[in-house]
């Protein structure tokens, strides 16, 4: 077998959007394909609609259904189980790709003797094959023969896990899989399966579409998931710290986490979550302080994260309380002012 594409459901069955999904795999121009579709305990008709697919498409497509929700880290363990590909590729089950997605980027592998290929996607809001917002994913800079200096990049910008395939052996001689049970899985997972690649080639195209609607679960922001994205931060340090990893990229590893577990959470808490806690606010200060106490002295900390956003990191390794005030204040502040200009 070719190549093994792995596919997490879990209540996709509304809307079309698990068929467009399980379409776009099912008329792949690579025939020697096949399809694993792992029910997350879903709770709506989900596994009916897989159950069809495998009767239609017995040789291409597995199904496999279990009653506890483990998230995507533990149905794509589940899938990575049982494949027999060459080569390994995953995707939401609410996104589609381009009939030659998959054998484009083997084709790319083969030529150039990659352990992993990816490209770019684009954003939609509706089923079609129209090209959406281009997200360029990975740079160009990253690709080629991985010496010390692309694994050091890899390492702090992966990329996307869902528009790359992998080469199957590189994943079972290093025992790679995903953390189970939490959102956000691909955080730990990313940088470790990258720190392993010893060619990464990329296409420049958007082949992959992301489908943006109002339940899925990026658009949201609850303080479980603050909480998840925490933890998979954790996992990656245990990951790389166990792996030997740390010691040749710790500025890499310690910036990945300050930007991930730090700063995204931090904003992203202040701004979406409507009951806010000073003890979770404490809480993820005191994390930071627990596995990198000098982030801010970090060179890509320094480089990469904006002014106001290490301003205010400042003030909260600081003062709970007062960047707790310090940042309603601002926000009010702002508010009255659009307010104002909207007049």
């Amino acid at each position: 077998m070719k190549c093994s594409v792995i596919v997490p459901v879990y209540n996709m069955a509304g809307d079309g959007k698990l068929e467009y999904c399980l379409n776009s795999l099912i008329h792949q121009t690579l025939k020697d394909l096949e399809i694993i579709a792992v029910d997350d305990a879903s709770t709506d008709n989900s596994l009916e609609i897989l159950r069809r697919y495998e009767f239609d498409y017995p040789e291409r497509f597995k199904v496999i259904h279990y009653s506890q929700n483990k998230r995507q880290g533990g149905a794509k363990n589940e899938g990575l189980k049982i494949a027999s590909g060459e080569w390994i590729g995953f995707i939401d089950s609410d996104d589609w790709v381009t009939p030659d997605f998959y054998e484009k980027l083997i084709g790319k592998a083969e030529e150039t003797g990659a352990d992993v290929v990816g490209c770019d996607y684009n954003l939609v809001s509706e089923h079609t094959m129209e090209v959406g917002t281009i997200i360029r994913n990975n740079t160009d800079e990253q690709t080629g023969p991985c010496t010390l200096e692309q694994h050091k990049k890899l390492a702090m910008r992966p990329g996307s896990m869902v528009i790359k395939v992998y080469r199957h052996s590189m994943i079972q001689e290093h025992g790679l899989n995903f953390p189970e049970g939490i959102f956000y899985e691909d955080n730990c997972a990313g940088t470790v399966w990258m720190l392993y690649c010893k060619r990464f080639e990329k296409i420049n195209e958007p082949m992959y579409y992301y489908y943006q609607h109002n339940v899925s679960t990026v658009h949201y922001i609850s303080e479980a998931k603050c909480r998840d994205r925490m933890k998979s931060c954790e996992l990656l340090v245990m990951e790389c710290a166990s792996r030997d990893f740390l010691k040749e990229y710790r500025a890499e590893i310690e910036f990945r986490f300050a930007e991930l577990y730090y700063i995204t959470t931090l904003f992203s808490y202040m701004s979406g979550v409507k009951h806010r806690k000073l003890s979770f606010l404490a809480e993820l200060r005191d994390g930071m302080k627990k596995y990198f106490p000098d982030f801010q002295k970090n060179e890509y900390y320094q480089e990469k994260i904006g002014a106001e956003e290490k301003k205010l990191a400042a003030l909260h390794m600081k003062s709970n309380l007062g960047f707790y005030l310090y940042y309603v204040a601002l926000n009010t502040a702002r508010k009255w002012k659009k307010k104002l200009r909207g007049k």
